[in-house]
């Protein structure tokens, strides 16, 4: 009778559940807007995920906590890809046909973004803030895919044109990645230094995932640069500044692009930022005058206590503020349509002195140079 009871009352939970569950779950999709990122949470670039998740999600938990947009709460769904395109493959196909995600936002790469963009374009999903400067992106073509920072392109003319002109340097070499993300920085250098009469001298690559810098340093060290530009991931930014410095280039001026990641580069140097300009999309952090910077700061470390602020974080705080600016001008039914209408129109004055308009597919258009200097970053000049 015991043994009978107790069965009865396990299937009567199970069934229950199964209710309470199923029940749950189209309220969840009812009230909840999903949105879905593939992007390196380990690896050998997973600071660089896990400060865009941070950065986001800021933003979102300070819209959910106050109500999110007209009652649905903003969920921002990702998965690890290890900066390797295969993974992103298999992400992007589970966010899109099983998560079922009303936009892709904050995927992280060149060469994983490259990978997914026909399926982006196939399936015509808004494709959102992409953490990347490629040209292929930037395409009027592609009206589903709207791009939150400047390119690499503008990153790289705006690096080579104050050294040029301010520090006088006429001898560049360059560090890059060998793919798809590397091969973008190389060819806007080789623009940037043609429209001043200038070639490359050296030139050295790394590949992906990898320490591997040693021939790479080999091959520029002969050319005796004046300012090497650096198109890579931290990790082995890092680690051929280190071996730069140590065996020759000890007044060369290292350049390295956004993606990098300022933040990690001075936390692997130990915060020796001697010599290096850092290319930025969006101005410091630490700008006190700034409305979105003190919003961003004082957020995050409600949200986040025990995490620093960093400029990749506070781009993707910026970028979910700029979604959640199109979703609540959103009137009538929230389709992907309407959505991306509002974002590509919002005011220029959404974010503050933050300026954005929507040009070549993406809402920044301007870059920020930069150095590191008594634990923070001084902004050196701003390039329109």
């Amino acid at each position: 009778m015991v043994k009978r009871f107790f069965l009865f009352s396990c299937i009567t939970v199970t069934i229950v559940s199964t209710f309470v569950y199923f029940y749950l779950s189209k309220i969840d999709n009812r009230d909840v807007i999903l949105l879905g990122a593939s992007l390196p949470l380990s690896g050998i670039n997973k600071e660089l995920g896990k400060e865009v998740i941070e950065g986001a999600n800021t933003y979102f938990s300070h819209i959910n906590a106050r109500g999110g947009i007209d009652g649905k709460h903003i969920n921002l769904i990702f998965y690890d890809d290890k900066y390797e395109p295969q993974n992103t493959l298999k992400n992007i196909n589970t966010l899109i046909n099983k998560d079922k995600v009303f936009s892709l936002f904050g995927f992280v790469g060149t060469p994983t973004t490259k990978k997914v963009l026909p399926i982006v374009i196939d399936e015509d999903i808004p494709f959102i803030a992409p953490y990347t400067g490629a040209s292929f992106l930037r395409n009027s073509r592609f009206n589903n895919i709207v791009n939150f920072r400047s390119s690499y392109k503008e990153e790289i003319e705006s690096i080579v044109n104050y050294l040029y002109r301010t520090k006088l340097i006429t001898k560049f070499a360059i560090f890059y990645q060998n793919d798809d993300y590397g091969e973008e920085g190389y060819i806007a250098t080789i623009e940037a230094l043609k429209k001043r009469s200038l070639k490359l001298i050296g030139e050295g690559t790394y590949k992906r995932n990898t320490l591997s810098i040693r021939h790479a340093l080999h091959e520029i060290k002969s050319t005796k640069p004046e300012a090497i530009i650096i198109v890579g991931a931290y990790k082995p930014s890092a680690h051929f500044i280190k071996k730069a410095r140590e065996c020759c280039f000890r007044d060369v001026i290292f350049a390295p692009i956004s993606f990098v990641n300022a933040n990690a580069l001075i936390s692997e140097l130990n915060g020796d930022g001697k010599n290096i300009l850092f290319s930025q999309t969006v101005p410091s952090y630490d700008d006190d005058s700034l409305m979105a910077a003190r919003e961003y700061v004082n957020l995050l470390s409600f949200y986040y206590p025990t995490n620093d602020p960093s400029y990749a974080s506070f781009e993707s705080f910026l970028a979910a503020k700029v979604v959640v600016n199109a979703l609540q001008n959103t009137e009538g039914p929230l389709t992907p349509k309407n959505f991306l209408s509002n974002l590509k129109n919002l005011p220029p004055d959404t974010l503050g002195e933050v300026p954005i308009k929507y040009n070549n597919t993406q809402l920044l258009n301007v870059t920020y140079l930069s150095i590191y200097e008594n634990g923070k970053f001084k902004s050196l000049d701003t390039v329109k």
